[in-house]
């Protein structure tokens, strides 16, 4: 059972988005009666209370059933917002905390002035690539075993990503072609390109939309597929890795189970994903069913290459309803565009 202190209101979304659920203005805790807030506090323990004995579903082949719909829609994202000093927030904190996210106060905006504009080079221009009617990334912090959090990284403590000196910049491998040029499509960003979005791993995580995943087990392979580009990962019950040279989309990844812990240890990513690992390191990813309505997920990121130290975290996957259609350059014109403008461009430079 999860708790909510708000009513929730819901506006059919067309398209390939989902139903949007909007969230009323929440009574202030300190407004509401001692009464009340003692049975809050009496009833939010059943939230989790039962999962330590919970007994999870098994497939056919006698392992724990994570097979479904489930989203990690949420605000909170990877690493912790600066000037935020801890981990677990109360109701009261992660609603506050919500509220002033970025995509919430500019829905508030909007909703205000409809026709929003920013002028070139303006800190919001960026933004306005998606009206915030579209974005679909939750009204709430995220949720992890009844503790709202305000990262998914939780080592180090202070749920930053323990970069080395050059920071993100490390992830991408030194020989390929910087992206984010206009010589070519092979220039541009591989999301641009709707070639893959990252959030299905490893590591797993959420965006702005489409935070939907389906997880199927066989007795021989675990798929994941995402609904935000429908990327799939297929991974084998194996002991060792393949020894093909291959670097594949997602990484060179193999599974097995740990009592009732679905383990997930991945390799050599293919370097233009612009992976969380290096060619040397390793991502281990846990899957656990906590109840009938949450997986939880942990992940370890190993790699000397990038990071001064081993870092990790966890989050949940709650129960959805179904995968909706994620339509990525359909009868979209941009990429022409951009290339064509940067054709122009230097037509232009050289006339003069």
């Amino acid at each position: 059972m999860r708790i909510t202190s708000a009513h929730r209101v819901t506006q059919i979304r067309l398209g390939f988005m989902r139903a949007k659920t909007l969230e009323l203005p929440m009574l202030n805790f300190k407004n509401l009666h001692t009464s009340i807030i003692l049975t809050l506090l009496a009833i939010a323990p059943l939230a989790y209370s039962q999962a330590p004995g919970y007994e999870p579903p098994r497939t056919e082949f006698g392992v724990p059933d994570i097979q479904g719909i489930w989203s990690n829609r949420a605000i909170t994202h990877m690493e912790r917002r600066p000037g935020v000093d801890k981990l677990v927030l109360t109701e009261e904190q992660a609603y506050e905390m919500a509220q002033s996210s970025f995509w919430l106060s500019l829905d508030r905006e909007q909703q205000n002035n409809p026709i929003t504009e920013a002028k070139a080079g303006a800190a919001a221009f960026g933004a306005r690539g998606h009206n915030a009617f579209w974005v679909d990334d939750g009204s709430s912090m995220g949720l992890v075993k009844g503790e709202y959090r305000t990262s998914w990284v939780t080592e180090p403590a202070n749920g930053r990503i323990p970069y080395k000196e050059g920071g993100a910049r490390l992830r991408r491998a030194s020989h390929l072609p910087k992206l984010g040029g206009f010589d070519g499509p092979e220039t541009r960003p591989i999301t641009e390109r709707c070639i893959t979005f990252g959030i299905i791993g490893p590591v797993m995580q959420n965006t702005i939309y489409n935070n939907n995943f389906q997880f199927v087990q066989t007795k021989d392979h675990v798929l994941i597929m995402a609904e935000l580009g429908h990327e799939v990962r297929i991974i084998p019950f194996a002991d060792e890795h393949s020894n093909e040279d291959l670097q594949p989309w997602f990484g060179d990844s193999i599974a097995r189970y740990e009592d009732d812990t679905l383990v997930i240890e991945t390799i050599n990513p293919y370097p233009l994903q612009g992976s969380y690992i290096s060619p040397t390191g390793k991502v281990t990813e846990r899957f656990t069913r906590w109840s009938d309505d949450e997986i939880f997920y942990e992940f370890t990121v190993e790699d000397s290459t990038i990071y001064t130290e081993t870092w990790g975290g966890e989050l949940s996957f709650y129960k959805e309803t179904a995968l909706f259609e994620y339509a990525c350059h359909e009868g979209n014109y941009s990429l022409p565009g951009i290339l064509a403008g940067a054709r122009r461009a230097e037509m232009d430079a050289l006339a003069r």
